[in-house]
Parts: C-alpha cells; structure tokens; sequence
C-alpha cells in the first residue's frame, strides 16, 4: 500500500502531490490494478489535512480513470501507467544513482541535490522547446 507524504515547501497543492504520488507509484509498478488506496480518513489523519483535500485527490484519480471507489469499501486502482521501460533503463537509473553517491561525497544534502536536479531538468526542457 502506497503511504503518502507531503512536500509543504514545494508550493504545490496538496491534493496534486497526492495524485503526483499515485501517478509514480503506477509508473513504478508499485501499485497495480486491484490495490486499494488507503482510506481517506487514514490519509487525512496521517498528514493532518482536511478529509476534503484527500476526496478531490481521489475524485481526480477516478476522472482520469486510474481509481474508482467502492462506497463502504474504499478506493481501488483500475489501470496501471507502468508499460516496462523503467526496467528497460536500468542503466540509466544506474547513472543517476551514480551521480547521487558522488553528489553526496562531495558533501552536498538531500535538498541541495534536488535543487541541482530539478534545475537541470528545467533547462533541459527548456532548451527541448527551443
């Protein structure tokens, strides 16, 4: 079971990072068609948010047909976005975690590491759109 966590700092709304979540785990094929998604009471009392901010996640999630609820029952995962390919770049996850062990020897932290990644990733789509 997927357990959610929030970025407070990100300046993204909560209910997006919630579906962000959901959207990596489905890529990652941590969660498949079938798993039930944790309740919203559980949800909302583990990340002090409103039951609401946790409903609008889910609602969202059944729109684009990646979940549907079964009222009593919960929420369940209907599709899948996993297709193979973050097994078939093995080697470049490989590199990345390369690249995070000397990032860390060079004594940067966790959010410094980020930062350059995410940095990197903007002016490479940046650069993409040009």
């Amino acid at each position: 079971m997927i357990e959610f966590h929030l970025d407070t700092r990100s300046g993204v709304a909560p209910y997006l990072q919630l579906i962000q979540q959901v959207r990596q785990a489905l890529r990652l094929g941590l969660l498949r068609e079938g798993d039930q998604l944790p309740t919203v009471k559980e949800v909302s009392g583990a990340l002090a948010i409103n039951p609401n901010t946790v409903l609008k996640a889910y609602r969202e999630l059944e729109y684009e047909g990646l979940a549907a609820a079964k009222p009593g029952v919960g929420t369940f995962v209907t599709r899948t976005l996993s297709d193979g390919s973050i097994a078939a770049h093995q080697q470049l996850s490989q590199d990345l975690l390369l690249w995070y062990r000397k990032a860390r020897a060079a004594g940067l932290d966790g959010e410094s590491i980020d930062g350059i990644y995410q940095q990197t990733v903007r002016s490479a789509l940046q650069e993409e759109a040009v």
